[in-house]
C-alpha cells in the first residue's frame, strides 16, 4: 500500500468534499426522449416555479451553468462551474453515484413495469417465510401504505413494490411486523436478486402509525449491489487516505472503501454531518448525500418543498465555507434528475450540475459541459496522485 498522505504538493488540496444534491438535474440530456423524459428540467421548472432566494449559490455560479429564471448568472463568480452528462445506461441513484467513482455501467439495472414475475415473488415468500405479499406493483411509497397499509397489519403481509428504478422495496410496519425482521427479510431478498433480477437497490420501508395516518419514518434502509472493487473509493482508501461517508452513501457502494460513516436521514442532518466532517481532522473524501431533494421533494411531485430545500441548503452554506480548511476544495453535483414539474413519479434524464469551489481554487472557471460524472471521480484521484481508469479529470483547470 502506497501512503500518499505524505506525497501532497503545493498544487493539490489535501481534502476534498463531494456533496450530492440527489435528484437536483439541470435540464434533459440529449438521449432524454429515448427514456421518456423529453423536456425534463429540474432546476429550471422549479426556478421558474417562483423566485428562489439562492444568493451562496448564484454566488458560486449556479446562474452561468445556463440561464436559469431569478438566478442570473455571475460576473465574477467564486467557483468553477459547469455540468456533467451521465454516460452509463440508467437514471438512478446506483447508476449516478457509481459513475462518479468511475464505474460506467452499459447495461442497466432490470425494472418491472408490470411488477415482478412469480417465480421471484415466490421464492421471496419461500425464502423469507412470510404469509404473502401485498402489492408487486409500481407505486409511490407514501400512496401504497395509505392503500395496502390496514391490510398489511391485519395479515402481517410485507407490502412488496417497486418504481421506474430498478429497486425492490418492501415496506412493513414497525410495531406490527418489527424493524429487525424487515432489515432481516430485505436481506434475504438483496441475496436471492442476483443475475437476471439483480436490481440496483433493496429497500426496507418501514412505516407506523394506524389506519388513515400512516407514515414512512426515517429508519429506511437500503441494500445496493455491491460494486467493482475497481473504484475512487477503494482506490482512496487502500492508499492511505479517509473516505467519509454521509447519508446513503455508504450504502450506495455496500461501504467498499468506506473508512468513516456518519448517520444522515435528512437534509438537515446531512448538513451538520458534513460541517462535522469539515471541522474533523482528516484527509482525503468527504462524501454527502443530501436525499430529500429526490426522496421527499422529487418523487411526490412537491415543487414547492424543493425550492424550499434548495433555500435551505443555500442559507446554511456559511457554516460549510466557514468550517472548510484553506486546502480543501469542495464539489457540488447531482445523481441524475427527477423534476417535480414533470410526469410521472420517476428520476428524469438530466445532466448533473456542477460547482467546485476552495480558497486555493481558481474562481470563475467554466468547466464546461462534462461527457460524464465519472470526470468528478478522475479529477479526485488524480488530486491525491492516484489513477482512475475512467472519466477525464479537470484537476489543472482549478489550480492557482
Amino acid at each position: 500500500m502506497t501512503d500518499v498522505k505524505s506525497q501532497m504538493t503545493n498544487n493539490t488540496f489535501n481534502r476534498i468534499t463531494l456533496i450530492v444534491l440527489d435528484g437536483a438535474g439541470i435540464g434533459a440530456m440529449p438521449d432524454a426522449p429515448a427514456w421518456g423524459d423529453a423536456g425534463s428540467d429540474t432546476f429550471g421548472h422549479i426556478c421558474e416555479s417562483r423566485q428562489l432566494h439562492l444568493p451562496n449559490l448564484q454566488g458560486l455560479g449556479l446562474g452561468n451553468i445556463r440561464p436559469l429564471s431569478g438566478v442570473p448568472a455571475n460576473a465574477n463568480p467564486r467557483g468553477g462551474y459547469g455540468k456533467c452528462g451521465l454516460k452509463s445506461n440508467g437514471k438512478d441513484t446506483t447508476t449516478g453515484h457509481w459513475e462518479m467513482a468511475g464505474i460506467i455501467l452499459e447495461r442497466a439495472f432490470p425494472t418491472y413495469p408490470n411488477g415482478f414475475p412469480p417465480s421471484v415473488i415466490d421464492e421471496f415468500i419461500a425464502k423469507t417465510r412470510v404469509p404473502g405479499i401485498l402489492g408487486n406493483i409500481p407505486a409511490s411509497g407514501t400512496e401504497i401504505i395509505k392503500e395496502l397499509g390496514e391490510e398489511h397489519v391485519k395479515t402481517k403481509k410485507p407490502i412488496v413494490y417497486t418504481s421506474g428504478d430498478s429497486v425492490f422495496q418492501i415496506a412493513a410496519h414497525e410495531e406490527v411486523f418489527g424493524l429487525d425482521r424487515l432489515y432481516k427479510i430485505s436481506e434475504i431478498a438483496r441475496d436471492m436478486l442476483r443475475g437476471e433480477h439483480e436490481v440496483g437497490r433493496v429497500i426496507a420501508r418501514p412505516f407506523l402509525g394506524d389506519t388513515g395516518s400512516f407514515y414512512r419514518t426515517e429508519n429506511r434502509h437500503d441494500y445496493a449491489v455491491p460494486p467493482p472493487r475497481k473504484n475512487l473509493l477503494p482506490l482512496l482508501s487502500d492508499n492511505g487516505l479517509d473516505v467519509i461517508s454521509i447519508g446513503k452513501i455508504a450504502s450506495i457502494y455496500d461501504s467498499a472503501g468506506v473508512t468513516q460513516e456518519l448517520v444522515a436521514k435528512n437534509n438537515q442532518q446531512s448538513m451538520d454531518q458534513t460541517i462535522a466532517a469539515l471541522c474533523d481532522d482528516t484527509r482525503g473524501l468527504i462524501f454527502s448525500n443530501f436525499v430529500d431533494f429526490d426522496m421527499l421533494y422529487g418523487h411526490r411531485r412537491d415543487t414547492e418543498g424543493y425550492a424550499r430545500a434548495l433555500e435551505d441548503f443555500d442559507a446554511r452554506w456559511p457554516e460549510i465555507e466557514a468550517a472548510m480548511r484553506d486546502d480543501d476544495l469542495l464539489m457540488i453535483t447531482a445523481d441524475h434528475g427527477n423534476d417535480p414539474t414533470y410526469r410521472g413519479t420517476d428520476h428524469t434524464r438530466e445532466y448533473a450540475p456542477l460547482i467546485v469551489f476552495g480558497n486555493k481554487a481558481k474562481a470563475n472557471v467554466n468547466l464546461g459541459t462534462r461527457e460524464s460524472l465519472s470526470d468528478i471521480g478522475k479529477t479526485i484521484a488524480e488530486n491525491f496522485g492516484l489513477n482512475l481508469h475512467a472519466g477525464a479529470s479537470f484537476l489543472n483547470d482549478l489550480i492557482q
